[in-house]
């Protein structure tokens, strides 16, 4: 990681893509970083968090993506250069003060990072492409393709955010987060790390009867900004000699694809490559496709691109034919791949190549390979809350689901997420479930996830009087995205002491007078808190806090702790199976139609010799 602070200009090292974007930021002057955390984006605030005391910076592990964009806003209206980082949804979460914002400017360079997730490999709840964002906001966006970009377009971000005085997206996508690829170094240059707000009435006049003049400014520099993107050497050429009637245009991670794809099938065809795609070069875009027969379009996720040939070969080109997304060439869901394109191109052109992906794919299912849905981590407290509360309620009830590691709890056998949206919708859903009907209902929330959005949920119940039972799964961290701090942990994104805000002191202030805090490792107390709090005529809130299982071995071993494992006593075990078909601990097996442990993988948490009937499980060491 330290390598991210190599100050050797010329110097090549392999970065992640998240990585190159820190590196990309120290070399433009940075001085303000703050994010929520969220994969595929995690690694950039992460790698901050490392380095941020010897960069000599500030960063900060925001309560959620709003706040901590317009954190980095106000240090950028201080005069200090700033970034935010998150996944595409903390757009959604941030979007309140993301688009005033591109309406007052900044007064230093600002780059807002968003990584979009393509085929959900981190993201359940549906394939959102933040290109819409660009134009809904009118904010220029540039899509890095590598490593290499990551870090140069981070630095032309935060240059023509200072140059228009305008904030820049700079949108990835998880094969670009998570890819590693070699990074050529520039310099670090030392940016301004304190600043001064300086008052201005002409600035900050985004509201009537001013907005409509700003709106127009707004309008101005994105004029100025298109005539830069004529010309910027991130918008190329390739193959620009080729007699091919047919030409491609992409962008992101899908111009590698393309490249690949044209090696496969030994093709030499024209292709325009756009870094900058909004406000996208519309004369070289025009000039690019002038005088092809067909363009095929390659991108992720939507058909954004290909929309807007579509416009604009309407006046230089209308006999154009287009291929891409719309009419079936490329996929419109699911990750884009390099056989996709190489299909999309064979097909259009005939060649075949000695590449058969769909035969490999129908070889691959012939192995018969078992699918395996996902599961907590043994030992996770998650697990010890789900069972107890499922031993109390079975399916007798409505279980609201929310974003955190507990989103496996919708699977087999526990099923406690019977829906899944957003950040802190568990409860807001919930609510309106009890309002409409005599159900019993449960909403699942984790402690991050609790102050990133939980609270106004909780203060509407309780101001709209309704009776669920709220459970928040306190593991003491973020852990999701790889255990970063939040305010219930008292420590903060640079290792300092904090004031530790205990849960179940908000919950009470909220107004909230049924609040038990249980170990969840301890199943009898978990289960009679679950019984006594569904008798409530008043919304009742457990707080279910256990570190998570993975932070304590790692601490305990640290302390040289020595760590309890369990087996099965044969003549005891009756062969119930609770404690494989029921609590579902993934270091339980079963094999000749007996039960045993994996010492292996088995964490010492003891929770199934708490519920196990017959005693049968006891420690062996």
């Amino acid at each position: 990681m330290k390598q991210i602070l190599l100050n050797e200009n010329g110097k090549k090292v392999i970065l992640l893509g998240n990585e190159a974007i820190v590196r990309g930021a120290l070399e433009s002057g940075v001085g303000f970083s703050s994010t929520y955390p969220g994969t595929p984006a995690s690694e950039i605030g992460d790698t901050f968090a490392d380095i941020a005391k010897e960069a000599g910076l500030y960063f900060e592990y925001s309560t959620n993506e709003k706040v901590a964009l317009e954190a980095a806003a106000g240090a950028a209206l201080s005069g200090v250069r700033s970034m935010v980082s998150f996944k595409q949804y903390g757009l959604n979460v941030s979007s309140d003060s993301f688009f005033p914002l591109a309406y007052v400017g900044v007064r230093a360079g600002m780059v807002i990072v968003v990584a979009d997730d393509p085929n959900c490999w981190s993201s359940a709840q549906s394939e959102q492409d933040s290109r819409y964002y660009a134009r809904l906001a009118h904010m220029p966006m540039l899509e890095p393709a590598d490593s290499q970009e990551c870090k140069d377009f981070t630095k032309i971000a935060f240059d023509l955010s200072e140059k228009f005085d305008i904030p820049i997206l700079l949108r990835t996508t998880t094969r670009v987060n998570h890819g590693r690829g070699v990074v050529t170094l520039g310099r670090i240059v030392e940016g301004r790390k304190r600043g001064e707000f300086k008052k201005d009435s002409i600035k900050f006049r985004n509201f009537p009867p001013y907005i409509m003049g700003t709106h127009e400014e707004l309008h101005k520099k994105l004029d100025e900004i298109r005539k830069i993107s004529e010309e910027i050497h991130i918008n190329f050429s390739l193959n620009e000699d080729s007699r091919s009637d047919l030409g491609i245009v992409t962008s992101g991670v899908a111009f590698n694809y393309v490249i690949d794809a044209l090696q496969d099938l030994k093709l030499d065809l024209s292709v325009l490559k756009l870094g900058l795609t909004y406000p996208a070069p519309e004369d070289k875009i025009r000039s690019f496709i002038g005088n092809l027969e067909s363009v095929l379009v390659v991108e992720e996720i939507e058909p954004i691109l290909e929309e807007s040939m579509s416009a604009l070969a309407k006046d230089v080109n209308p006999e154009l034919r287009l291929y891409g997304k719309k009419n079936g060439h490329l996929p419109r869901s699911g990750e884009l791949k390099e056989w996709h394109a190489l299909l999309a191109i064979s097909k259009i052109t005939g060649i075949k190549s000695q590449y058969n992906p769909i035969a490999q794919k129908e070889e691959y299912k012939k192995l018969n390979i078992a699918r395996r849905l996902p599961l907590m981590c043994p030992g996770c407290p998650h697990r010890a809350s789900f069972f107890a509360t499922k031993s109390v309620v079975g399916d007798d009830a409505v279980f609201g689901g929310d974003i955190g590691c507990y989103i496996l709890g919708m699977y087999p056998p526990f099923e406690t997420q019977d829906f899944v949206f957003s950040m802190g919708a568990s409860q807001g859903l919930i609510h309106g479930i009890k309002k409409v009907s005599d159900q019993k209902a449960i909403a699942f929330i984790g402690d991050s996830t609790f102050f990133h959005a939980g609270i106004p949920g909780l203060i509407n119940i309780v101001y709209n009087r309704s009776n669920p039972l709220i459970i928040v799964l306190d593991n003491r961290a973020t852990a999701m995205t790889g255990h970063q701090p939040h305010p219930g942990v008292g420590i903060t994104g640079m290792g300092k002491k904090s004031k530790v805000i205990n849960i179940e002191d908000v919950v009470r202030a909220c107004g909230v007078e049924n609040v038990m805090v249980v170990d969840p490792f301890n199943i009898k107390e978990m289960e009679e808190a679950v019984r006594e709090s569904l008798q409530k005529e008043e919304v009742s809130v457990i707080v279910a806090k256990r570190e998570c299982q993975l932070i304590a071995i790692r601490r305990k071993k640290r302390e040289g702790a020595i760590m309890p494992n369990f087996g099965i006593d044969q003549s005891k075990c009756d062969g119930c199976g609770i404690c494989l078909y029921q609590f579902g601990c993934p270091a339980i097996f079963m094999e000749n139609d007996k039960f045993f442990i994996d010492r292996d993988l088995c964490t010492g948490c003891a929770v199934c010799v708490r519920i196990c009937p017959k005693r049968a499980i006891r420690a062996v060491r």
